[in-house]
C-alpha cells in the first residue's frame, strides 16, 4: 500500500512486552491471512494490492472484532475505544505502544500485516504505517529510515531460499524481519543485521509477534556487524536501486552503481560454511561493450559455485520511472522531477550503463572448489517466464545435480540409469495432419518451468527412463529400433543427456530422494 502516515519516525515504537498476549488476541480474532480473504472477498483483498482501500473499507463496516482490527492495524484507520478494547488488550496495546488515543479514538502507531508461513503458521509482518508495499504507485514517502512490509521481492527471496536444518543463519538488512522469521523455523542461531536501528526493532516486533524464537540483532552495514562469524545460510534483500545518491535507506545501496550488490557476493565466500548457501535478490548495470553475464561472473567468491537467474531487463528510462514514482517524485513539482530525472540519467549516462538487470543470485560454498580440486560450477542465465515457488528445493536439487555431473564422464554417465522428472510432459509440434512432428518439446510443469527441444532419440530416452535400464542399454535398444550404430548413438548422445540432467528434465538415480523425504 502506499505509504501515508499520521506518525513521525521519531515516534517511539512499540516494546514486545505483552506481544504473547496481542497476538492470542489476533488469532482469536481470525486476523490471520486466511481469515482476511474470507472477510474481504478476493476482490478487495487484491484490491490492497494496488494501494487501493475503499474496496475493503466498504468490507468491514460491521463491528465484529476482526472488522475492527482490519481498519486498525490494515487501514489505518481510527476506531472508537469501545471497539478496540472488544478487539485486543486495549490497556496492554496502550501501555506497549501498538496504539494510542487520539481525540477520544484508538490509531494503531505501526503496521501489522498478517503474513501465512509455508507451513500454515500464522505470522505478522510489523512495519511503518501503511508500508506494507505492492501498491502500482510506490510508497511515495522519503522519511529516511523508513521500514518497509513485505512485498514482492520479499516474498520472492523467501520462496527461493534453501529451507534445510542448518546451525547458524545471517539475515543481512533484515528490514522488518520477514527472512530472520522464516529462517528460524530451520536455523538454530538466527542473526539479523541493518544499518538502520528502526529495522531491527521492527523485527524483534515480528518475531515476537509471530511467536517466533528471538534472533541476534546487530547494527551496521554489510558484513561489518558480524565480524569473523560464518554461516550456513546468509540471506538478503539488500537496498539494491542503483540510484544517483543515497537517498532512502531501504532501497537506495549508497555506492557507486551496483558496487553494493557485487561487493555483498564478493565477500559472502569467506562468510559461508562449507556447503552453505548464500542467496540473494539484487540488480546489475548492463553497460556499454561489456557482456553482463561475464560483468556478474566476475562477482563470484572463490571457493564456490553459483547460479545467477536475470529475470528482469528494464532500459534506464524505465527504471528511473519506477523508483521515481516509488519515492513519489512524480507528484510534487513538475520541475523538480524532470530535474530528478535528469540526474538519474546523466548517471547512467557517465557510467555507459544502457540497462539494469534484475534477479537472484545464489552461492554455495564448495570446499572441493576450495580446494582447488574441483573447477567451479558457474551458471548465468537469463529466465523471465513464469516459475512456481516455492524454488528453493530446485535451487538445492541445481547444485546437486551440478556436483553429479562433473564428477561423471560420458562413460559413467551410460552406465548409470535416470528418472523422468514426474512434471515433464511432451508436446509434438507440427502441421495438422503431418504423419511425423517437425520438432519435440519437454515441458516442466513445476519449478522453473523449463521447456526444451529434442531430437527423437532424445523424446524416446526420455519416454523410457524409469530407473530400471542404464542409459547405455536405453541407447542400444534404441539403436536396434532406428537401424543405427550402437556405438556411434552412444558417443553423440551423452551431451544430450547432460542437458536434460542439468536442467532436471532427468534425474539421475543417486540424486532421487529416499523413500518418505520430500
Amino acid at each position: 500500500m502506499e505509504c501515508v502516515s499520521t506518525t513521525s519516525l521519531t515516534t517511539s515504537l512499540p516494546v514486545p512486552a505483552h506481544a504473547a498476549l496481542l497476538r492470542e488476541a489476533l488469532l482469536a480474532a481470525d486476523f490471520t491471512a486466511d481469515g482476511l480473504l474470507d472477510l474481504l472477498g478476493a476482490p478487495a483483498y487484491a484490491a490492497l494490492a494496488r494501494s487501493e482501500t475503499v474496496p475493503a473499507l466498504r468490507a468491514t463496516r460491521g463491528d465484529s472484532p476482526l472488522e475492527t482490527l482490519v481498519r486498525l492495524f490494515l487501514l489505518q484507520e481510527a476506531v472508537e475505544p469501545a471497539r478496540a478494547a472488544a478487539a485486543l488488550p486495549l490497556d496492554e496495546a496502550l501501555a506497549d505502544g501498538w496504539a494510542v488515543r487520539e481525540d477520544d479514538a484508538v490509531r494503531a502507531t505501526v503496521d501489522v500485516r498478517p503474513y501465512g508461513g509455508p507451513d500454515g503458521e500464522d505470522w505478522f509482518i510489523v512495519s511503518d504505517l501503511g508500508c506494507a508495499v505492492g501498491g502500482a504507485g510506490g510508497i511515495g514517502r522519503k522519511d529516511e529510515g523508513v521500514v518497509l512490509g513485505v512485498g514482492g521481492a520479499s516474498t520472492t527471496l523467501a520462496g527461493i531460499t534453501v529451507r534445510t536444518p542448518v546451525a547458524a543463519a545471517l539475515d543481512l538488512g533484515t528490514g522488518s524481519g520477514i527472512q530472520a522469521l522464516h529462517a528460524a523455523r530451520h536455523a538454530t542461531l538466527v542473526t539479523a543485521t541493518d544499518l538502520n536501528p528502526r529495522a531491527l526493532d521492527f523485527t524483534r516486533l515480528t518475531l515476537a509477534l509471530s511467536g517466533a524464537r528471538e534472533a541476534e540483532l546487530l547494527e551496521g552495514s554489510l558484513y561489518d556487524p558480524v565480524d569473523g562469524d560464518t554461516y550456513d545460510l546468509i540471506v538478503s534483500n539488500p537496498p539494491f536501486v542503483i540510484s544517483p545518491g543515497a537517498g532512502l535507506t531501504y532501497r537506495d545501496g549508497g555506492m557507486s552503481g551496483d558496487d553494493l550488490c557485487r561487493t555483498l557476493v564478493r565477500q559472502a565466500g569467506e562468510r559461508l560454511n562449507d556447503g552453505g548457501y548464500a542467496q540473494f535478490l539484487a540488480n546489475w548495470q548492463h553497460v556499454e561493450g561489456e557482456d553482463w553475464q561475464d560483468r556478474l561472473r566476475s562477482w563470484v567468491p572463490r571457493g564456490c559455485d553459483a547460479w545467477i537467474v536475470q529475470r528482469e531487463v528494464q532500459d534506464v528510462t524505465q527504471y528511473a520511472e519506477l523508483w521515481l514514482r516509488d519515492s513519489g517524485d512524480h507528484r510534487g513539482d513538475p520541475e523538480a522531477y524532470r530535474a530528478a530525472y535528469d540526474r538519474w540519467l546523466d548517471s547512467f549516462e557517465e557510467s555507459g550503463t544502457r540497462a539494469i538487470g534484475f534477479g537472484w543470485i545464489t552461492l554455495r560454498r564448495d570446499p572441493t572448489v576450495a580446494a582447488g580440486t574441483a573447477e567451479p560450477s558457474i551458471v548465468v542465465e537469463e529466465w523471465p517466464h513464469p516459475v512456481e515457488q516455492p524454488l528453493g528445493p530446485y535451487v538445492r536439487a541445481h547444485f546437486e545435480r551440478q556436483d553429479y555431473l562433473r564428477t561423471h564422464d560420458d562413460a559413467a554417465l551410460l552406465e548409470d540409469s535416470f528418472t523422468l522428472a514426474p512434471e515433464v510432459v511432451q508436446e509434438q509440434v507440427g502441421l495438422p495432419g503431418a504423419e511425423d512432428p517437425e520438432h519435440v518439446v519437454l515441458r516442466q510443469n513445476r519449478g522453473m518451468r523449463r521447456a526444451t527441444r529434442v531430437d527423437h532419440v532424445g523424446a524416446g530416452f526420455a519416454g523410457v527412463c524409469d530407473g530400471t535400464l542404464s542409459a547405455g542399454r536405453i541407447l542400444d535398444a534404441i539403436a536396434q529400433l532406428m537401424g543405427e550404430d550402437p556405438v556411434l548413438l552412444r558417443d553423440r548422445t551423452p551431451q544430450s543427456i547432460r542437458l536434460l540432467v542439468e536442467e532436471g528434465f532427468l534425474v539421475p538415480e543417486s540424486l532421487l530422494p529416499a523413500e518418505g523425504e520430500e
